[in-house]
């Protein structure tokens, strides 16, 4: 045959005659041509008349509209292009090969060669098959080179409300870089509030040296949660969602959805906080005029009002659209900006020229500026002495000689200088701690002090008790907000680039910032200046202000706009974070606010984020608020540093981050220090929170989140699963360490439903959860054709036993035989040490009455594969009896006939039933059998002893059995089941030579094809092998017919049968021992005995079943217990 190759050359539809401009999505796409070439007889095709391309490129246009434009008669194609006969068959087989059934025909009629044409290409033909599941590399490549990673954040929603009805803007590739991507919003997150409020007052009570130790450990805490959040990060593409996609992803949705919902009550109580900072900053320095109430403890009911206000306000302008919020980020950044730089400023200038901030002091106590005309006791004006409203504050009257408070008539009054400046060396006083109970005075140790004031109501007082830990937990927030690039991962132009760097850069930064600002405020202002928390002494003035330059209001303003910006960042960012908890569909009550307005904006999740936040504003406190979320964020990042040591250490392949720089002890010292934080900040805030975590991860444990993200804790979890195997493969197991690891095997119906599900309830009730389950059933056919069949029934299984509440594996087969498949199923189920040991099954039920003998050999078959494996036997008879796990036995008895000893499982599963509710008021009895020359009463005494041992309770009986002559009962009934045996072996070879005659008439001249099925017919039925005859005539058919009925093993033999001996003693100890056991047992709630094993010899199967029924009948709930061989109980410790 000629060598012919076949090539494809693009070509333009524009130059192939025949197809009109308007025909659907073909005008503007190339098509190809195929050149055929022969090396020895066919000439160069391609460079023949343009007819040979139109010829080839015919088949793709099959779906044009124009079809008789596009359509050529075969003969002038041939013609045409002097392709030989041979070869243009092998064209239409091209033709008919693309649109075979293996590949996706749609793609045919409208999709040019030029996007699918790996199926006409000659060096992947091997693969054409497969490509519709394999797609070639460079397909591949091009999907993911036009994989957009579209924001799910504030970006989005602000273009959906842009846009009108029915008009769509082209979607833009994110763009931002770096610093303005990462850089910036995590500097807008993390300066705010306690910076501008709480930061000198923690420097003025801590101390530089204490301050500076609380700055370092809260910003260690960060830099190193941001390297692990980095690694995680730069590992594969991070969708918009940032913490809450790293965690989850990481670390499985139960951690995830506990975490994430922590890391959502962070930021919501960090919206409250930000709302009360704002607050407290428009009624002490802004306009104190406009408190609502006034007196002690006013101040609190005025937060509370004016922050709900603040919250309602803000929660409309995130409501009406988060594009106000995202234009007014950029002024709430520079107000920031523009704060600290005025801070720097300030202190610059201190230096050559302080500001003139007096502080009046009475003794070494602070007074309260607030009404003080004059710092002096008296004071002269026109030779007059006057006295001043100090005097009035400590005396009783005007006059001179009025009584006033000792400490005021023992004590001078003085001015001291607030910012003394920089280089003042102030910052000698403070270095170290000055904590304070609540109420204490603030008071300068230099100055002389007589006495102890009256009252306390003209002095600078601490208006909550102080200590390190305190302070921890109200700083740690100012450190926060290391996220706000990784929540905007969508928008970045590299992501794994960006974060890492920009993240990094930020807290270098802003720690930075604090770590100067902490000495720097040490050497600047007096020390009872920076604990005077709201500037009382200052005349009401903010004592960051004050240091400012070149006016106090820069940092008023700025800190009040900074601290409104970031609330309604946090209003933005929580309810989205909420909506991405909710729409994993991992926690079902929170799936209400997965939804919102039509632009996706989450209407739901905004008013319960406002609910929470309002909560935090009813505290009324910056300085009770902060801790709360500074525990949750804490657990967040915990979280994070957690989920990058458990990847780093467990190896999984597909950990390859970028970022190079991180280990898993850089990890653990992180989780150590958030750890530390939690309870050194708050001891009984962190338990609250790790409850609440808790709490969540166990509620979605135990709905069963159905959610496989490839996490963290599932390749622990295999980790652990891998050294406990290959630990237990060391050795057997000891007889106290012994369970009953259990394989149901299950039947299924021809619909794929379970036969008999109360096997899988009683196996249950013997679990009771514990030990290993392995749920088996085997599918009759090739695997090949059944494999769907399969992974339904393996389905249908799963449910069963999540409703009968069975923990465990479910495996299903598919074999030729149910034989094979059942001792392929005992064979190979289990790993390692983590093998079955009992195998339970069900009785087959008809038997008898089946004319087809493969159930009753598959069961002995399944009793004889289990006894080789050394394998224990749990046979349930009558299993459609056996109790449901919502039925509860109030009494009764389980019943153990103890005949033969197999290692103690008769003694062991009772105990294991009565550890279910079904079973738990049942008492257990024991019977055991003695013989003549037994004495029963010594053995009664022994098995008490022997269950006094086995920490067993259980009443004793000896059963006595005499020997007795064999009845004819019993010889009647093992002639019948002899007699039975027979005619049904006669009619199944009857059956057998009918079904071999009539394929000999059919088919007399495939005699390898008759052996072949006549073998497999022997196989199922054991029938005798007979000599097949190639010629067939009617005298042989009667002649053969005539043998079968009256031959030596027909049925008239059956009227001079006499029985085996061996038979009728084995009849007559079944039918002497059914007789005991009903008579002693006939009420209890379940029987186990010991069940025989089969017998050596094929041929005594069918006997060998009788014998069992027999054994059995006249029982309601049977259990035959047949043991492995090996001690399952023992009576020592």
């Amino acid at each position: 045959m000629a060598s012919v190759r076949f090539t494809v050359t693009p070509t333009k539809f524009d130059d192939i005659p025949g197809i009109s401009d308007t025909s659907p999505d073909l005008s503007s796409r190339s098509s190809s041509r195929v050149r055929f070439d022969s090396k020895e007889s066919v000439p160069d095709v391609s460079r023949s008349e343009p007819a040979s391309e139109l010829s080839a490129s015919t088949p793709v246009v099959e779906g044009a509209e124009d079809k008789g434009a596009n359509t050529v008669d075969k003969e002038e194609d041939r013609s045409l292009t002097s392709i030989t006969g041979e070869n243009s068959l092998l064209l239409d087989e091209v033709r008919k090969r693309e649109n075979s059934v293996f590949l996706n025909n749609s793609h045919y009629h409208s999709v040019s060669y030029d996007d699918d044409d790996e199926y006409c290409d000659k060096n992947l033909a091997l693969f054409e098959e497969e490509m519709d599941t394999r797609p070639k590399v460079s397909s591949l490549l091009n999907r993911l080179a036009n994989y957009t990673n579209l924001p799910q954040g504030a970006k989005e929603h602000e273009e959906a409300e842009s846009i009108d009805e029915g008009k769509k803007k082209p979607i833009k590739s994110p763009r931002m870089g770096t610093f303005m991507g990462v850089y910036l919003p995590c500097l807008q997150n993390i300066f705010g509030v306690i910076l501008f409020l709480r930061l000198t007052w923690v420097v003025g009570t801590a101390g530089v040296l204490e301050a500076f130790c609380i700055v370092c450990i809260c910003c260690c805490c960060t830099m190193l949660t941001a390297i692990s959040m980095s690694a995680i990060a730069t590992n594969g593409v991070v969708p918009a969602g940032g913490s809450y996609f790293m965690i989850s992803r990481a670390l499985g949705p139960e951690f995830g959805g506990a975490v994430g919902l922590c890391f959502y009550l962070g930021t919501t109580f960090a919206a409250a906080m930000y709302i009360l900072g704002a607050i407290e900053i428009f009624l002490n320095y802004i306009s104190p005029p406009a408190a609502i109430f006034s007196g002690e403890g006013s101040m609190l009911n005025n937060m509370r009002v004016y922050g709900t206000c603040f919250l309602i306000l803000m929660a409309v302008v995130v409501f009406v659209g988060v594009k106000y919020v995202n234009k007014l980020a950029s002024l709430f950044l520079a107000c920031v900006i523009i704060s600290i730089l005025a801070i720097y400023a300030g202190i610059i200038k201190s230096a050559f020229a302080p500001p003139n901030f007096q502080i009046c002091m009475l003794g070494n106590h602070t007074l309260k500026s607030y009404g003080i005309d004059s710092c002096s006791k008296m004071r002269t004006f026109v030779n007059e002495t006057l006295r001043t409203a100090l005097w009035d504050f400590f005396c009783s009257s005007g006059e001179l000689n009025a009584t006033c408070d000792p400490y005021f008539h023992l004590n001078n009054v003085s001015y001291i200088q607030g910012i003394p400046g920089v280089a003042s060396g102030i910052i000698a006083d403070n270095l170290y701690s000055t904590y304070l109970s609540k109420g204490d005075p603030l008071e300068k140790a230099s100055l002389p002090s007589v006495g102890l004031p009256e009252s306390l109501s003209h002095f600078v007082t601490a208006d909550i008790a102080t200590s390190f830990t305190v302070l921890v937990g109200i700083f740690f927030p100012s450190v926060t907000g290391i996220m706000a690039g990784s929540n905007r991962s969508g928008d970045l132009k590299d992501a794994q680039k960006s974060i890492p760097i920009g993240t990094i850069l930020a807290i270098l930064t802003t720690s930075l910032v604090y770590m100067s600002a902490v000495i720097l405020f040490g050497a600047c202002v007096e020390g009872v200046v920076l604990r005077d928390k709201f500037g009382d002494a200052a005349n009401g003035n903010l004592v960051v202000g004050m240091l400012s330059w070149p006016s106090p209001w820069v940092i008023v303003i700025g800190s009040f706009f900074s601290t409104c910006g970031a609330g309604l960042q946090s209003l933005t960012g929580a309810p989205r974070l909420l909506q991405a908890i909710a729409k994993d569909n991992i926690i079902p009550f929170l799936r209400v606010f997965g939804h919102g307005k039509a632009n996706g904006e989450p209407t739901w999740a905004l008013l319960l984020t406002a609910g929470i936040a309002e909560l935090g504003i009813l505290i009324a406190s910056l300085d009770l608020v902060a801790p709360i979320l500074s525990m949750f964020f804490l657990m967040c990042y915990l979280f994070v540093n957690l989920a990058c040591a458990v990847q780093t250490l467990l190896r999984t392949p597909n950990w390859r981050p970028r970022f190079r720089y991180y280990h898993w002890a850089l990890s653990f010292l992180g989780m150590s220090i958030c750890l530390a934080l939690m309870f050194i900040s708050s001891w009984y805030y962190a338990i609250v929170a790790m409850v609440i975590a808790g709490m969540i991860y166990k509620y979605i444990e135990y709905q069963g989140a159905e959610k496989e993200w490839g996490d963290g804790i599932r390749g622990l979890s295999l980790s652990a699963a891998r050294f406990a195997l290959l630990r237990l493969e060391e050795g057997p197991p000891h007889t106290k360490n012994w369970r009953p690891q259990v394989l149901v095997l299950l039947k299924l119906d021809d619909d794929l439903h379970v036969k008999y599900a109360r096997l899988l309830t009683f196996a249950s009730q013997l679990k009771a959860g514990k030990g290993l389950t392995i749920v088996g059933s085997v599918i009759v056919g090739n695997f090949l054709d059944k494999y769907g069949e399969a992974l339904a029934a393996e389905q249908t299984v799963k449910h069963l036993m999540e409703k009968e509440k069975v923990k465990g594996f479910c495996q299903v087969v598919v074999a030729a035989k149910v034989r094979e498949g059942i001792s392929h199923l005992i064979q190979s189920c289990g790993l390692g040490g983590m093998k079955h040991n009992t195998v339970v099954m069900g009785w087959p039920y008809g038997w008898r009455q089946s004319e087809d003998p493969r159930a009753w050999k598959t069961f002995i078959g399944t009793v004889r594969v289990t006894t080789a494996a050394h394998l224990a036997l749990l046979v349930a008879k009558n299993i459609a009896f056996f109790p449901a796990n919502k039925e509860q036995f109030t009494e009764g008895t389980i019943d153990v006939w103890w005949i033969v000893h197999d290692g103690g499982m008769l003694m062991l599963l009772p105990f294991l039933l009565r550890q279910h509710k079904v079973w738990k008021k049942c008492k257990m009895r024991i019977f055991t059998v003695a013989q003549m020359e037994d004495n029963s009463i010594q053995m009664k005494k022994d098995l008490a002893t022997f269950l006094y041992h086995l920490r067993i309770e259980a009443d004793v009986e000896v059963v006595e059995m005499h020997d007795s002559d064999i009845s004819a009962y019993t010889y009647e009934r093992t002639l019948m089941m002899e007699q039975r045996c027979q005619m049904l072996r006669q009619m199944r070879l009857s059956k057998t030579e009918r079904q071999r005659e009539a394929q000999l008439v059919k088919d007399r001249n495939s005699m390898l094809r008759l052996a072949s099925i006549g073998s497999e017919e022997e196989d199922e039925t054991d029938a005798t092998p007979e000599k097949v005859h190639m010629t067939w005539t009617r005298e042989k058919y009667l002649a053969s017919k005539v043998s079968t009925v009256q031959g030596p093993h027909g049925f008239r033999e059956l009227l001079t049968i006499r029985p085996d001996q061996s038979n009728v003693r084995r009849m007559h100890t079944a039918v002497k021992l059914n007789e005991v056991i009903v008579n002693r047992s006939h009420d209890a709630r379940l029987v186990l005995l010991n069940m025989p094993g089969p017998p050596r010899n094929p041929e005594g199967d069918e006997n060998y079943m009788e014998f069992l029924e027999v054994l059995t009948e006249g029982l309601e709930r049977v259990l035959l217990v047949r043991g492995g061989g090996t001690e399952v109980i023992t009576i020592y410790s």
